[in-house]
């Protein structure tokens, strides 16, 4: 169903030989002593170079305690790894935000349980109201009555609890 399947992430994606080119040229430009490897600010400014922002603490605190200790820092593969599983995840986000659009008819920023029942109508017309309102209520994380893109998103992220299961087992 729905929800249910989409915890699940796309298979692998792969980078067009153009794309890997730049991550590799990102790289070398970012190597500025060419050690063969980046540093946690070279890390950071290839980041920006890539993506356009500055990555967290947390988010380089991470990537750095992923790197092989008898190195100095990130290498050429770790870093084409690392770059490759990020434009991944963005690809999944503008994946979740395209389907949210196109449930969000009026544009307001959430979903309402009008909205949700008439998606669940095009996606799985089988679907009992009395279903679609219990997993309405359950994605409606703080019980608003609006189904938020955060929200959503999370469902589809993590949406692998039970009632996501019993919607599954229905369609």
């Amino acid at each position: 169903m729905f929800f249910s399947q989409a915890g699940a992430r796309p298979r692998m994606w792969e980078a067009s030989p153009s794309e890997y080119k730049k991550w590799v040229e990102v790289f070398k430009a970012c190597d500025e002593e060419n050690k063969g490897c980046l540093s946690r600010e070279n890390f950071k400014v290839a980041v920006v170079m890539l993506f356009g922002y500055k990555p967290s603490k947390i988010e380089a605190d991470a990537v750095m305690s992923s790197v092989d200790p008898n190195t100095s820092g990130i290498l050429l593969k770790e870093f084409l790894d690392i770059v490759r599983k990020k434009k991944e995840a963005q690809l999944y986000r503008n994946e979740i935000r395209h389907i949210f659009t196109a449930f969000d008819r009026h544009y307001r920023g959430y979903l309402t349980l009008e909205d949700f029942k008439k998606a669940f109508k095009q996606v799985a017309p089988k679907l009992s109201e009395r279903i679609i309102l219990e997993v309405f209520r359950e994605v409606d994380q703080d019980s608003d009555g609006h189904v938020s893109f955060k929200d959503f998103e999370y469902a589809m992220n993590y949406g692998q609890n039970p009632i996501m299961r019993k919607t599954a087992d229905k369609s």
